[in-house]
């Protein structure tokens, strides 16, 4: 007894140093929760989130039994908990039903969101559809559809009732396995359907009077003054960081931006809403100021900090409601709340208890590179800036020295922190973006976004004209820095996709490095260097399939080769991309193409016409033959092959070689049994874990197989 008491002891005493801090970790545990429940190979039940939910609560009622030292174990415990239930309540109550059919034919509903896609190519997201022969119960809630061909008959607008003879799908699934997961994405946005229509589209009925209008057509109305004051690149520049609106942003523009890391100065997040409430907020703060007397009678902090709130929620709405912006809000309406109740407005518990709110409304955000970059920058700011005011290294510097120095550091910190969820997710590092952003940050905070609200400002007295210069000439500086910079040599490296488990422990040893007070606090590094470590071992799989056999992937000594030079775009890009290689489908399907085999298992690829008698052939010298068509009769022999019928069910597939042994990943295999991508669960059925794995199995699929070369398998990666 005493040895376990002991034992206890030292986490207690651990604790007990960590006194005023431990808010901190509360958005950490329940992101960890969070994390575990996407995490899961199988969709949790309500039987067992109403469970979890009703020990949380009964934990947190022992509380008040709990020695003093020991509650914050618990608390801990009850938010990973509630991080989980969190999670599971909201894939349960964004649930609609999603398209379980290839759709043609007629499409009604009302446009609710306006966008481009990566082609370029305006894209409408519909509610209230109508489809043509489908049961309303099985008709999705919103769909999304990109318009080709001529479109110059309507201009669409929120609120406007449109038709169309579209093509509709189901969300597709990853590219590969452990890819990019869209259909959960789509899940959460509640968007059963994508699709195009090449065909016009017509009006059906005026837009509706809404609120949501009202808004589109201001910012539409702003983005059209913006660019006719502003010609070039220069007013479409504007009319992004100002309404959302980047249609006008060339594709050499967008380019530029990314090689020189500036092209988060095009997203309305949390920089643009920061500069934004802070320049009123210091506007406010002046004018009232200069009223005689006020500042000794009127609580003029806590008025501009109410204005640029008000100013701030303005911008969102000005933004369409678009998610970063949402984020950045949220994180800005913390700091100016606790300037109104007379707190610290920039603070790690500013940080902390934005986090929280932001997880606790939208848990799905958790694994966007959005939320983890605006949270890896922000609390690497904080945290570095107050070891600077603390150990006082900039008091005794000159005023345009704290100032320039301010900027380097504050660039490089956010620059270093982030630069681990940008290269995980978008396969890229910009190795000269410290340069860029220390040159062109400034201008945007000190120029651009300050002659923005006082062009906003000045509209109701026609006196705009003179703002609106300076912002341009700021807007041209950060477009010269970006169009230099990123024509350098190297100016961008290209980085092969991380293992799943890399930005967790990143992460998880960052945080801990940051937060812990103590010798261990060193500790942090460990998972950081082990994630680090884990990324440059790990390897890309030797061959990869698309999800409907079209194409295939090989990898050599020159990179991936691919199987044929157009098609399947998209799962190209992404494949180049994540082996951080360049997205040029041409260029990768000029190179030689080596044999499919892996690991001594002889494949074969066969496409075109006549494919079923050259499936037959390659059999007889193959012992898988992989076909994007259906194989209707007799299948060949001794071969396995994989047709369209198998990929339905697996997904795209990852060949790789492991310990002298054929491994074959299938995405819905990795992905697991989710309501966002098994139609059984979304129906009411039950699917147990067993079921789940026998189900994208290649046991199940007939793909597991061995043959006389060595002891090579086929088989199925446990999860």
């Amino acid at each position: 007894m005493r040895a376990l008491t002991s034992l206890l002891q030292i986490p207690l005493d651990i604790v007990d140093r960590q006194h005023g801090r431990l808010f901190l970790w509360l958005p950490v545990c329940f992101a960890m929760g969070i994390g575990l429940f996407f995490a899961q190979s199988l969709e949790p039940s309500r039987v067992l989130l109403w469970m979890l939910a009703g020990a949380g609560a009964l934990a947190l009622l022992a509380l008040r039994r709990m020695p003093h030292r020991a509650a914050p174990l618990l608390i801990a415990v009850v938010a990973v908990i509630f991080g989980f239930v969190n999670a599971g309540l909201r894939t349960h109550l964004v649930a609609e039903p999603v398209l379980g059919f290839r759709y043609y034919g007629p499409v009604e509903g009302r446009v609710i969101k306006i966008d481009r896609s990566a082609s370029d190519a305006l894209r409408l997201t519909l509610d209230e559809v109508v489809l043509r022969d489908v049961s309303p119960e099985r008709v999705p809630a919103r769909v999304r559809v990109s318009l080709h061909g001529r479109q110059d008959f309507v201009s669409p607008a929120p609120g406007m009732r449109l038709a169309m003879t579209a093509h509709l799908s189901p969300p597709p699934g990853p590219t590969e396995p452990g890819g990019f997961d869209f259909q959960r994405m789509a899940w959460f946005d509640r968007l059963g359907a994508v699709g195009y229509t090449r065909v016009p589209v017509l009006r059906v009925a005026e837009s509706d009077p809404t609120p949501l209008l009202w808004v589109h057509q201001l910012r539409q109305s702003l983005s059209t003054a913006l660019q006719s004051r502003l010609s070039g690149q220069i007013g479409a520049f504007s009319a992004a960081i100002l309404t959302g609106d980047r249609s006008g942003i060339s594709l050499d523009t967008a380019e530029a931006l990314r090689g020189a890391n500036l092209s988060h100065l095009l997203a309305i997040s949390g920089l643009h809403m920061g500069l934004l409430t802070g320049a009123v907020f210091y506007a406010l703060r002046l004018m009232l100021a200069m009223i005689p007397g006020a500042a000794l009678t009127w609580p003029i902090k806590k008025l501009a900090a109410a204005g640029a709130l008000v100013a701030g929620g303005f911008y969102l709405a000005l933004s369409g409601f678009n998610v970063a912006t949402e984020r950045a809000f949220v994180m800005v309406s913390v700091m100016l709340v606790a300037v109104l109740v007379d707190r610290q407005a920039i603070s790690l518990r500013a940080v902390a208890l934005a986090a929280l709110i932001l997880l606790l409304i939208q848990p799905e955000v958790l694994p966007e590179p959005g939320f983890q970059m605006s949270f890896a920058a922000t609390t690497a700011l904080v945290a570095v800036f107050s070891i600077v005011r603390r150990m006082s290294l900039m008091t005794r510097w000159s005023r345009w020295m704290r100032g320039l120095a301010t900027v380097v550091l504050s660039s490089a910190v956010a620059g270093i922190a982030t630069a681990p969820v940008a290269a995980a997710h978008f396969n890229r590092i910009s190795d000269y973006g410290l340069i860029a952003n220390v040159t062109a940050v400034p201008v945007m905070g000190a120029v651009v976004m300050p002659s923005a609200v006082l062009a906003l400002l000045l509209t109701p007295l026609g006196l705009q004209g003179l703002a609106l210069a300076v912002m341009g000439h700021g807007i041209r500086w950060i477009l010269f820095v970006a169009g230099t910079v990123s024509s350098w040599e190297g100016a961008v490296s290209r980085i092969a996709a991380p293992p799943p488990s890399t930005l967790p422990l990143i992460a998880l040893g960052g945080v801990f490095v940051i937060l812990w007070r103590g010798r261990w606090q060193v500790l942090g590094v460990l998972p950081v260097v082990a994630g680090f470590l884990l990324w440059a071992l790990h390897e890309r799989p030797a061959l990869l399939v698309s999800d409907d056999g079209g194409l295939v992937g090989r990898f050599s000594a020159e990179g991936r080769a691919l199987s044929k030079p157009k098609g399947a775009g998209f799962a190209a890009r992404v494949w180049l991309e994540n082996d951080g290689d360049r997205p040029d489908q041409a260029r990768a399907a000029a190179r030689p193409m080596p044999p499919l085999d892996v690991a001594g298992v002889r494949i074969k690829h066969v496409t075109g016409r006549g494919w079923q008698e050259a499936a037959q052939t390659a059999c007889r010298h193959a012992d898988l033959v992989i076909v994007n068509k259906v194989w209707e009769g007799v299948r060949p022999e001794p071969c396995l092959v994989i047709d369209q019928a198998v990929l339905r069910q697996s997904g795209a597939l990852a060949f790789r070689e492991e310990r002298g042994a054929l491994w074959l990943d299938t995405a819905y295999g990795v992905a697991g049994a989710r309501y966002w991508n098994t139609p059984e669960l979304r129906e009411g059925k039950a699917v147990t874990a067993r079921e789940a794995r026998a189900k994208r199995s290649p046991v199940a699929l007939g793909l597991r197989f061995e043959v006389e070369v060595g002891e090579v398998r086929l088989a199925q990666r446990e999860k």
